[in-house]
């Protein structure tokens, strides 16, 4: 699609491919196979040299349509599109990491992402180290010769810590490391990490890209050397694919990703400011309020803050899940991105499998909760947590 486009445009027209009844909306092609003219197509096909469909574990026109959306929101040259945000962290892995390698990754990240670095992936001779997201000194003091791979959520999960993705893919580039932005709390509606310097960028697309909280998803984005040609070669013999149909919800949800990601912004900094003036909570970490930490470097690489905040109450656990447990409009999920308001006590779920220790160093206390802000009017979401927090 042509560049001079605005991304709201690109959301609702780019990678369209109709055929020949020249449907208006996006065509779902369920099937498992196609069909090859004669034996010298299906054989240049199978490899390669013939671009056209094959099987639709590695080759879908619906899905083929969610990555060059994807790809033209981020600013890529390619997109490979996967079953779910875990196994898109999983195909860079295995793509770009062999036994030996070491990874410098944030202690930051979603819970399974760390799982998936300290354990599935150190049982094949992969060594992870894990560091602060916002202090560039400790990721240059982790880099070894056989460091391969950088690996961080922008902003963080679940405290909205902001990593400096400029001063971090200069440090990559000088370590002969790749960098992989998890952007899944912004999209590319707020922030582009490739713009910024990063060489990958990765996403579950059952959050915000869908919007809905109908499926699942991935994507990896980034140059076709790193993505196009080696993922989709990983697809087509692993087999960690995105179904027709989830890649034609996903086309759905991105027709709508700016409106929904500037408008939930909006209603999670009313929120945000609001909580912090309750005399039951101890901080908020937020980074549209002046008072993060990271707020001036959010402003320069965000367009907007997120919908995703949490805050820490007074009394640990048991005065979190009594906030939660009171509620009766927001929904209790592990999920976010949603048009609805979900709510998680993050050490007991999301962040439950990873050791106290890991759990102390991340900063995630037992007081901690978790609100990914949907449409509801502000109003009501204030009166929702408020019961929980005025309650004794």
């Amino acid at each position: 699609m042509a560049k001079d486009y605005e991304l709201s445009t690109k959301g609702v027209r780019a990678g369209q491919a109709r055929t020949e009844f020249q449907e208006h909306s996006e065509a779902l092609f369920l099937t498992s196979s196609f069909v090859f003219e004669n034996a010298q197509q299906a054989a240049a096909r199978f490899a390669g040299s013939d671009a056209g469909m094959v099987y639709s574990r590695y080759t879908n026109p619906t899905v083929a349509m969610f990555q060059d959306r994807l790809a033209a929101l981020e600013g890529a040259e390619s997109c490979v599109a996967t079953a779910s945000g875990m196994s898109a962290i999983l195909a860079t892995a295995m793509v770009h990491l062999k036994a030996g390698d070491h990874v410098v990754c944030s202690n930051a990240v979603f819970g399974a992402t760390i799982q998936l670095f300290s354990t599935i992936l150190a049982r094949f001779g992969v060594e992870t180290s894990f560091v602060s997201p916002t202090r560039v000194e400790e990721w240059q003091k982790a880099v070894r010769k056989n460091t391969k791979l950088f690996f961080l959520e922008t902003p963080s999960n679940p405290l909205t810590e902001v990593s400096d993705i400029a001063a971090l893919s200069t440090l990559a580039r000088r370590s002969g490391a790749l960098l992989a932005v998890d952007n899944v709390f912004c999209t590319p509606a707020l922030q582009r990490p490739l713009a910024l310097g990063a060489d990958l960028v990765v996403h579950s697309a059952t959050k915000y890209l869908d919007g809905q909280g109908r499926v699942l998803g991935g994507a990896v984005a980034g140059s076709k050397a790193l993505v196009g040609d080696p993922m989709t070669a990983f697809l087509r013999t692993a087999g960690p694919t995105l179904s027709p149909f989830n890649a034609w919800v996903l086309l759905k949800g991105l027709e709508t990703l700016e409106l929904r990601m500037l408008a939930q912004s909006a209603a999670a900094l009313q929120l945000a400011e609001w909580l912090e003036s309750h005399p039951k909570i101890v901080r908020v970490h937020y980074p549209g309020r002046a008072a993060h930490p990271q707020h001036e470097l959010a402003k320069r690489q965000q367009r907007a803050a997120g919908s995703v905040l949490s805050f820490e109450v007074k009394g640990g656990r048991a005065a979190a899940w009594r906030v939660i447990d009171s509620t009766r409009l927001v929904s209790l999920t592990a999920n976010l991105g949603d048009v609805k308001t979900t709510i998680v006590h993050p050490a007991s779920t999301t962040h439950g499998r990873i050791s106290p220790e890991a759990r102390a160093a991340a900063g995630i206390s037992e007081g901690l909760i978790r609100v990914a802000v949907g449409l509801e009017a502000v109003a009501d979401l204030k009166d929702d947590l408020g019961r929980g927090l005025e309650a004794e």
